[in-house]
């Protein structure tokens, strides 16, 4: 029988956990009666985890003007979806140390994955979109796929991104041919295993292919768009030195005028190096 995307993360899992303390603040934040309090309680019973988001929150890409000294004092400044979308990157990034760099610079991945996030926020600001924090994580783990592969599968994932360096193929088509699926088809079996928001879903499911998006076809769409416009700058890469194709119809929806572009990813190239250090230290 051959190997499929949810085998694959399902073998995974015995590697990567999913994110408990994300799981748990999420329940949280869904449950009317909870507090700023309860949400303290769950991210201060991981001392590491609560001593990297108040540098997080504290370094100057966020650029607050005092220094902000407790979780719940962090809550009440960033707001309590998005410091849970920060627990929810960095136990990513946690989870996904151990890849050799031999196979993939893990630093310029994500330096690709955090240039992708702050330009799909900046898109999402721009098409109007009030609720702009989860666009960020959206475009943070849009590439989580490629994580899988790179740390269950290497020498496959190694072998598409060298056939794609010398075939002039963009990685997702070469992975499928290699491999026999890509690193979005990955990240959705993910992300769905480890009971991630159903946009998130959708976005690490079809960011190459936003035309086939159900639900949430915006966040796709600003994500794709991100992703090519990360990648022909280029702002890192995610093992692939290609630019991926660009879906008219995708940008098309988000109604934007080009001449937004240049100005935009100047306010990338101002921000990433800011989110880089903090996320990275």
């Amino acid at each position: 029988m051959s190997l499929t995307p949810q085998a694959l993360v399902n073998k995974s899992l015995e590697l990567v956990s999913p994110p408990s303390t994300f799981i748990q603040l999420n329940e949280l934040i869904q449950d009317p009666n909870s507090a700023i309090d309860d949400i303290s309680a769950v991210i201060n019973t991981d001392p590491a985890l609560a001593t990297r988001l108040l540098r997080i929150v504290n370094s100057p890409f966020y650029g607050f003007p005092s220094q902000i000294n407790t979780i719940s004092r962090a809550i009440t400044i960033v707001g309590t979806r998005e410091l849970t979308h920060l627990v929810l990157a960095t136990s990513v990034m946690n989870a996904f140390r151990g890849i050799p760099s031999t196979l993939i610079d893990l630093d310029e991945f994500w330096r690709h994955s955090f240039a992708s996030a702050i330009t799909a926020k900046l898109l999402a600001e721009e098409c109007g979109q009030s609720a702009s924090e989860r666009f960020f994580i959206a475009g943070l783990l849009h590439n989580i796929g490629s994580l899988v592969l790179y740390q269950s599968m290497p020498e496959l994932a190694g072998e598409a991104i060298r056939s794609a360096e010398f075939g002039h193929e963009v990685l997702f088509k070469a992975e499928q041919r290699v491999i026999g699926f890509d690193h979005a088809e990955v990240g959705y079996a993910l992300a769905r295993a480890w009971h991630l928001p159903h946009s998130l879903q959708e976005v690490t499911r079809y960011h190459h292919r936003p035309a086939e998006a159900e639900d949430f076809p915006l966040d796709v769409a600003i994500v794709h768009v991100a992703d090519v416009l990360v990648s022909a700058v280029p702002f890192g890469h995610s093992g692939d030195n290609h630019v991926p194709p660009l879906d008219p119809a995708a940008w098309e929806l988000l109604g934007l005028n080009e001449l937004q572009i240049p100005f935009l990813l100047q306010q990338v190239n101002e921000q990433i190096g800011r989110l880089s250090s903090a996320m990275l230290t």
